[in-house]
């Protein structure tokens, strides 16, 4: 993503010629903020959660101490899960892919390039790992097939060696059959299939559910409906991260501190049903159900307006959604792109 929609409301990356950073400026940038907010200072480093589990109005949180080899318990008014979703690898079920004959490799244990060269690859999924990998992998690759259900158009001029391909439905031998009937014979299969929602700290006293990715139960992505003091920030995707988290905290707190009073357990759940009727009118399934996007706007709207705080300015979802479509269409030179933005409406692309 650009710059221009990585920073914090109140806390911008600083300005520089290029809108794509490498990851050591957004690491850098994460280390000023810390810093300057202190926040290593209220941070336990080298704990690890076992467990979370709700006791009357109260948490109970278990933690141990790694450096010393202890358990310690501490109890909590409430709870905010941030543990991300980008550590569980998913890989879906294929036929015949345990007896698969060639390598099969998931996209987090992804390094170098160089394990590929002069192999038939066969990459399946398309989305933002799924293309880079693809486009990287091919430089040393004999042949690249990039297997996917995409119904949005890839325009993206890949180079000879790659191909493109229906979703995979069986594997036998080193053969992948795809769902147009079409075969080919590889040597890697090269999972860019996304994460799962894990939480194994939480007690089943939390009553969590996480079937196909789905979170639940929740109110508005975000808030338990049972147990309004336990949060869970940043679940939804294609998303402008920092500052999607930074929102639904300042919506959190307005909970905690009573600014906010929250619909009963029975509207919470309600109003969660009716979005993902809403969404399922939009063709989005289940495994969809925290994917934003082009819904991102709308979200950042409702929290703030629910929580009568600062939202998110819709140029960052304009931006956000412009760079996700320059990235299908032009996945060799997006990076490229320098944006500026003039106010909270409008950007410019200046190169």
């Amino acid at each position: 993503m650009p710059k221009e929609v990585m920073g914090y409301l109140d806390y911008p990356i600083p300005e520089q010629s290029k809108s794509y950073l490498p990851s050591q400026d957004i690491l850098n940038f994460l280390e000023s903020y810390a810093d300057d907010f202190k926040v290593k200072e209220h941070t336990k480093f080298y704990h690890i959660v076992l467990l979370v589990e709700p006791k009357g109005k109260l948490w109970t949180v278990k933690v141990k101490d790694l450096k010393n080899n202890r358990v310690e318990e501490y109890e909590f008014d409430s709870v905010m899960v941030c543990n991300g979703h980008y550590s569980t690898p998913f890989i879906p079920k294929i036929q015949g892919q345990d007896s698969f004959q060639g390598k099969q490799i998931h996209s987090h244990d992804y390094r170098i390039p160089e394990t590929f060269e002069n192999q038939r690859v066969a990459v399946i999924g398309a989305g933002p790992s799924g293309m880079d990998i693809a486009l990287e992998v091919s430089k040393l690759a004999k042949t690249v097939i990039l297997s996917h259900h995409m119904t949005v158009e890839i325009k993206t001029q890949f180079p000879e060696n790659v191909s493109q391909k229906p979703e995979v439905v069986s594997m036998t031998g080193k053969e992948v059959v795809f769902r147009d009937g079409s075969s080919e014979e590889v040597d890697y299969i090269f999972y860019c299939t996304g994460y799962k929602y894990s939480f194994p700290f939480l007690s089943e006293a939390c009553g969590v559910t996480t079937e196909d990715n789905h979170v639940r139960p929740l109110y508005k992505h975000l808030i338990h409906t049972r147990f309004p003091t336990l949060c869970f920030v940043g679940l939804p995707f294609y998303v402008c991260a920092f500052s999607l988290c930074d929102l639904q905290s300042r919506f959190f707190l307005r909970i905690l501190d009573g600014s906010l009073k929250l619909p009963s357990t029975e509207e919470m759940d309600a109003d969660a049903d009716e979005e993902i009727e809403r969404r399922r009118k939009c063709g989005l399934g289940r495994r969809q159900a925290h994917m934003m996007g082009p819904l991102q706007g709308d979200y950042y709207d409702d929290l703030a307006k629910t929580a009568g705080i600062q939202g998110i300015p819709p140029v960052m979802t304009k931006l956000h959604n412009e760079s996700s479509q320059r990235f299908l269409d032009d996945l060799v030179n997006y990076r490229n792109d320098v944006y500026r933005i003039l106010d909270s409406e409008n950007f410019v692309q200046v190169k």
